[in-house]
């Protein structure tokens, strides 16, 4: 027997009902609508029920972010008692305080900190500048690690660059700091998905479930457009739906 367009759709929603994500249901939707194409083509069949057959909407999935548990396990890994490990408390305390792009935090001179006003400049994508504020806790890492860890890890060299590699008191690569974070994650027991843009995640969730606005988070994100900040909306609904299950009589 022919399918006809009733039969597709009934097809889609079977896929839907199932289960399948909407990107999987989307690929076969679109197989779907070749065969039929060349079913045409080829004069097997005159009229195409699948011409505008539609696919449902591939939702983008939401960010990973660790919980504020998760966090404090994290950042108490490295051994603060060496240069190395000040570095490394340092700079996982600045990038949860402050949720920095990887790099714009391994890109920070160390005139770009003020500790006494609690706040940082730094230059972001298009070459555009912005000052994001951080807390006490990243404050006291960072005047610990400048007073104690920076002077051993720079030696007699001069470098502008806040958090130093220990080997050339150059700035840190991206891979490397991506590599220090991973190691600590893999210690704290924390999912091997963990990488610097889960903690710049991170930042910008917990911020919102503490009810932060959407705009100020936008400021600090260093996004150009607040529809880029609004993936963290799931947040809010979160929020509003506890609300509204906490509160409504009917609820």
């Amino acid at each position: 027997m022919a399918l006809d367009r009733t039969a597709l759709e009934n097809f889609v929603a079977a896929m839907m009902s199932e289960g399948l994500s909407p990107r999987s249901v989307a690929r076969t939707v679109a197989a779907v609508r070749g065969f039929y194409r060349f079913a045409v083509l080829s004069q097997q069949i005159g009229v195409n029920p699948a011409g505008d057959l539609q696919a449902p909407r591939a939702w983008p999935a939401l960010p990973k972010f660790l919980s504020v548990d998760q966090v404090e396990k994290l950042i108490s890994q490295p051994d603060a008692t060496t240069p190395r490990g000040l570095r490394d408390r340092a700079l996982i305390e600045v990038l949860y305080a402050t949720g920095l792009r990887v790099s714009e935090l391994i890109h920070l001179r160390a005139s770009d900190v003020n500790l006494e006003a609690g706040y940082l400049s730094c230059t972001g994508k298009g070459n555009k500048q912005r000052i994001v504020p951080f807390g006490d806790e990243a404050g006291r890492w960072v005047e610990r690690y400048i007073r104690e860890g920076r002077p051993s890890l720079v030696g007699k060299r001069a470098s502008p660059w806040l958090f130093v590699n220990a080997k050339r008191g150059g700035s840190l690569s991206r891979v490397g700091f991506w590599k220090i974070l991973k190691g600590y994650g893999l210690k704290a027991g924390l999912p091997r998905s963990l990488s610097p843009h889960v903690l710049r995640h991170s930042f910008a969730t917990h911020l919102l479930e503490h009810g932060a606005d959407l705009r100020a988070i936008q400021m600090m994100l260093g996004h150009a457009d607040l529809s880029t900040t609004q993936i963290y909306t799931h947040v809010l609904e979160a929020r509003l739906r506890a609300v509204y299950d906490r509160f409504h009589p009917r609820a």
